[in-house]
């Protein structure tokens, strides 16, 4: 979840470029960012900078005359920070922090540095092991400033590299012997077959000492390593994502594709197990267990650089709200074989389930409507951290539908991963190409909707509902149908986001803006609307909101219902209208401030919000309707919403 940008070329501003690059990345954490550069001249005596609560230090590398590492780290967001203070450099590393191991402080931001500063260390990920191997290392002498389990790596790192200039001891047999061995992996085998790492420290480079390194961690990490004597990234994945970027005479390192856009579009996509060693001329990758090299071949991104700016918007979240229309108008324009090839996949299977966390776990039950409704198919819907207890059901006919915006989600990946394992094929709707999803999924379809920036997911998620009503047509043997209703979404989200109706949104946002609860009912495909209605208000205007099956109203939820508390009713055209406003009426008895969003007006609505029919992909519009009162509640509270406090967008730790 953690952020991830590094720079290696000719260039001198390479902590700019990287500071750039942590910006466009911010989406992914934004408690802490920091940066680390080895300057282009030689400086022994260079300032180790740190902001806050540390004052700032001189070091030196670890010989007289070599270069030294020089850090800067803030806790907080990047907002109008800057690195001009640093040198000159055409070599940098750079993290935005999700907080797991460790508070917001500057101490705990990242790079972390050795005992000798002249390793620096970048981390995504959970170090499992991290407190059994801190202890080992602290009985040898290391001291530790931070509470990260980031920081542990760089001092095993410094263990096994020759050039630390460290006087430990080397850690002798720490893989074969010691209890924090991992049994899953298997012995290394370095410089002449030695069982374990019974080897001293002037028998490893910097990428094998890193190797060594990565080898003693349990748990899902992806790592970045530089030091002060070599230009070159040391790159390692396992389960967090990371990707080259390929330039001329120099090259990039980032942990989303998009954040590499305004430099380049040939990448990369790092497997599970690949070590990249990166300089500014020659990428080499080799797998981090056996040592053996990696043939790879680069793609080129299919995002252009206008789609990561933020043009004539304030911020993300209303740029991407505004781009749906034209979106979910491209959908239609689909090519009809490709989707009535993958509804044939469907069709086939016996037994089709669909996978998804946060909004997309709500187009997963969206999509379990939509094919009942349609196609007359029965299908199966679990959120990603709840599927692996549903297993028992899976077999190699069955077939596993995943969801993801950015094809990294750690639940989902795990997901894919059980189902595989009993046998089950795989389908990715995802909308990064080159993701994990993207690549494990034996059939794929691209979600389209270009880089989504904001955390709050918006035009994925309709362009997701979009691809399903189409697959649920063509499983019909209607796509030409089905390519009508969902241009009917388009026109209808459209007028949602006209001039006029946006002034209505903005009016019912300044009366919402103060209240404490709100709650969202629906029945049918109106069900998930109200889940992913009252997601957005909660996670962008911190207001709690409760979205509800309204046949649920009277066993629990309207004790909670009482004069003035704004309750939202989606009153689609079609069968579940009249309950669902029976639901409102509900409601309205108990002092309710009714809001309803449907094709009508109604006398029992105290605030109407119209949405025209689009037959079943009019949750389309409707959940349009609702991310745009969030995005403006959000505003009048006075808050951001591209960066909510306590989340991040690409959720890649469990």
């Amino acid at each position: 979840m953690c952020g991830i940008f590094g720079y290696v070329g000719p260039k001198s501003n390479g902590a700019q470029i990287v500071f750039d690059g942590l910006k466009s990345l911010e989406y992914r954490g934004y408690d802490s960012w920091g940066v680390a550069e080895v300057p282009l001249h030689n400086s022994p005596s260079s300032p180790l900078i740190l902001r806050g609560e540390i004052p700032p230090l001189r070091i030196r590398g670890g010989q007289e005359g070599l270069r030294t590492i020089v850090v800067k780290k803030k806790a907080g967001k990047i907002g109008s920070s800057t690195v001009y203070d640093l040198p000159p450099s055409s070599f940098a590393l750079g993290h935005t922090r999700w907080a797991t191991h460790g508070g917001v402080t500057d101490i705990n931001a990242h790079p972390h540095l050795d005992c000798t500063k002249s390793i620096a260390i970048v981390h995504n990920g959970i170090f499992e092991n991290y407190d059994e191997i801190k202890k080992a290392l602290t009985k040898k002498n290391h001291k530790f400033i931070s509470e990260t389990d980031t920081e542990v790596i760089a001092h095993m790192i410094e263990e096994y590299f020759c050039g630390s200039n460290s006087t430990l001891p080397p850690l002798k047999k720490w893989r074969s012997n010691s209890p924090l061995n991992n049994p899953t992996l298997p012995p290394l085998n370095l410089r002449g077959g030695e069982e374990g790492l019974n080897v001293n420290h002037n028998k490893l480079d910097f990428p094998q000492a890193v190797r060594a390194a990565f080898n003693q961690m349990q748990g899902l990490n992806a790592i970045i390593a530089i030091n002060h004597q070599t230009r070159e990234f040391v790159a390692v994945r396992n389960g967090s994502p990371l990707v080259i970027g390929f330039g001329d005479h120099e090259n990039f390192l980032a942990s989303d594709a998009a954040a590499l856009l305004p430099y380049t579009k040939n990448v990369h996509f790092m497997e599970d197990d690949e070590m990249a060693i990166v300089s500014n001329k020659n990428v080499k990758i080799v797998n981090v267990r056996t040592n053996k090299p990696v043939t790879f071949k680069p793609q080129k991104l299919n995002w252009s650089v206008a789609q990561v700016d933020l043009g004539k918007y304030p911020y993300f979240m209303l740029k991407e709200i505004h781009e749906q229309p034209k979106i979910i108008a491209d959908i239609a324009q689909t090519t009809s074989t490709h989707v009535e090839k993958l509804a044939q996949t469907i069709k086939k299977s016996f037994g089709t389930y669909m996978v998804g966390c946060g909004s997309a776990s709500y187009v997963c039950i969206a999509g379990s409507y939509l094919f009942s409704k349609i196609a007359k198919r029965h299908v199966n819907w679990a959120i990603g951290s709840e599927f692996g207890y549903h297993l028992d059901f899976l077999t190699s006919k069955s077939l596993v539908m995943a969801l993801s915006q950015s094809g990294e989600t750690m639940d989902t990946l795990e997901s894919i991963k059980k189902a595989r394992a009993r046998g089950a094929k795989i389908f990715a709707l995802v909308n990064v190409m080159g993701s994990t999803l993207y690549r494990e999924a034996d059939y794929k379809m691209l979600v389209g909707a270009g880089p989504e920036k904001s955390v709050a997911s918006t035009k994925a998620l309709t362009a997701k509902l979009s691809h399903l009503t189409l697959l649920a047509y063509a499983l019909a043997g209607k796509i030409g149908e089905g390519k009508k209703v969902i241009l009917q979404a388009a026109a209808s989200t459209k007028q949602v986001l006209s001039e006029a109706n946006i002034k209505r949104l903005q009016k019912l946002a300044d009366k919402l803006k103060s209240a404490r609860d709100i709650y969202v009912i629906g029945r049918g495909l109106s069900y998930p609307a109200s889940l992913e209605a009252a997601i957005k208000i909660k996670e962008t205007a911190y207001i709690h909101a409760e979205g509800m099956a309204a046949g649920e109203l009277k066993h629990g939820p309207l004790a909670l219902v009482e004069k003035g508390v704004p309750c939202i009713a989606f009153l689609p055209n079609d069968e579940t209208y009249g309950a669902n406003l029976a639901g409102a009426m509900e409601m309205k008895a108990r002092g309710g401030f009714i809001i309803g969003i449907s094709h009508k007006p109604h006398e029992i609505f105290d605030y109407y919000l119209p949405v025209t029919d689009a037959r079943e992909a009019t949750i389309i519009p409707n959940v349009v309707t609702a991310q745009a009162l969030a995005y403006y509640i959000t505003i009048y509270r006075g808050l951001d919403p591209d960066k909510p406090r306590n989340l991040a967008k690409s959720v890649t730790v469990k």
